[in-house]
């Protein structure tokens, strides 16, 4: 089975940092450095399916399909992720682990379950946008929102 485990430290506090991977209002400003998607239906609450759009590629609708499996704010926020595609995609699960660290955050991402050789593709092209949206996004969504207090 493949997975994909990324750590980042912010120097924001954990509260800032959970509202900019949570507010479905900034979630496209920091995933815009991938392929840009928004959240659609999304809140904190067990139990709430939404959706992720983003720009359709070949073999891809554009569409991936959650369901919010546990919430604990700020430190926790772990869904399921179901992309439509050619129809063998994989059910896998997201987890973001948030942690104080020094005066500032660690941020955990998981993403696991990819299974075969296709998941294991799935799973290096997944992680290589993903190392973007954290490295480079979403510290300047950050930046932003220690700009306007």
């Amino acid at each position: 089975m493949s997975s994909i485990h990324i750590v980042r430290d912010y120097p924001q506090p954990p509260a800032l940092v959970w509202r900019a991977v949570t507010d479905p209002d900034l979630v496209p400003r920091w995933t815009a450095t991938g392929a840009g998607g928004r959240p659609e239906g999304f809140s904190t609450t067990v139990g709430t399916e939404f959706r992720f759009l983003a720009k359709p590629k070949p073999g891809w609708n554009g569409i991936v399909h959650c369901v919010v499996l546990a919430v604990d704010e700020p430190r926790l926020l772990r869904y399921s992720w179901l992309g439509d595609g050619d129809g063998d995609g994989d059910l896998t699960e997201v987890g973001y682990r948030l942690e104080p660290h020094g005066s500032g955050t660690r941020f955990t991402y998981d993403h696991t379950g990819f299974t075969g050789v296709g998941g294991f593709f799935m799973a290096q092209l997944l992680g290589s946008v993903r190392r973007k949206m954290l490295g480079v996004g979403l510290p300047a969504v950050l930046r932003e929102l220690d700009a306007s207090g």
